[in-house]
């Protein structure tokens, strides 16, 4: 998508929206909410302060849009690991999408779902309510996910699908801290398969 804008002398001038949506996104994954200044963002994205609020709007708009984003890109691997045919085989994608993810070298470490909470003040509180339910969605999906497996006998009947997905997502979350902490690709890895190693088997 290309937004036209004006510039001097009232000439349009274009740029790319969704390239510029793209570096929003990566100031915010890295930096978190409150630690992206205005001015990191418009020197990411390469515009004005003003075009960047005609385009996208105030920062807290800025960000569920990067937020959106990096849902449909970065984070696409948890709507596909849902579709594998095991509770397993979801649990292993999740967790090496996870650890895949969070240590690209092109892009920040951790994950914007959580670093982007990390924020201290009253201006953020929004922003930790949109963190709050965007998690929530993820565990929501995957305990649905798991609750179909109990149902189909994929996993043991006494199986809590509630309590294992609580279980997928607090390791998930736990390895990109240590991601974002500077914790190598293999090591955490490591940590994927042995959260795995006990897992329930019908």
């Amino acid at each position: 998508m290309e937004i036209k804008q004006t510039g001097p002398l009232g000439r349009p001038r274009g740029f790319d929206a969704d390239a510029a949506l793209e570096r929003a996104m990566l100031v915010f994954w890295e930096h978190g909410y409150e630690g992206a200044s205005l001015a990191n963002l418009t020197d990411a994205m390469g515009i004005s302060s003003t075009s960047m609020y005609a385009a996208f709007g105030n920062k807290e708009e800025l960000f569920r849009k990067a937020l959106q984003r990096y849902s449909e890109g970065p984070s696409a691997y948890l709507a596909q690991a849902l579709q594998e045919p095991t509770a397993l085989g979801v649990a292993t994608a999740v967790l090496a999408g996870t650890v895949r993810t969070t240590t690209r070298p092109a892009q920040p470490h951790g994950c914007l779902g959580v670093q982007g909470a990390l924020t201290s003040s009253d201006s953020g509180r929004e922003v930790r309510d949109l963190l709050v339910a965007w998690r929530g969605n993820g565990y929501t999906c995957i305990r649905e996910r798991f609750q179909r497996a109990v149902d189909d006998g994929d996993l043991p009947p006494e199986t809590d699908p509630g309590l294992l997905a609580r279980y997928l997502t607090t390791v998930g979350y736990g390895i990109a801290v240590q991601a974002a902490s500077g914790v190598g690709r293999d090591e955490l890895q490591e940590i994927a398969d042995t959260a795995l190693r006990n897992w329930p088997l019908s």
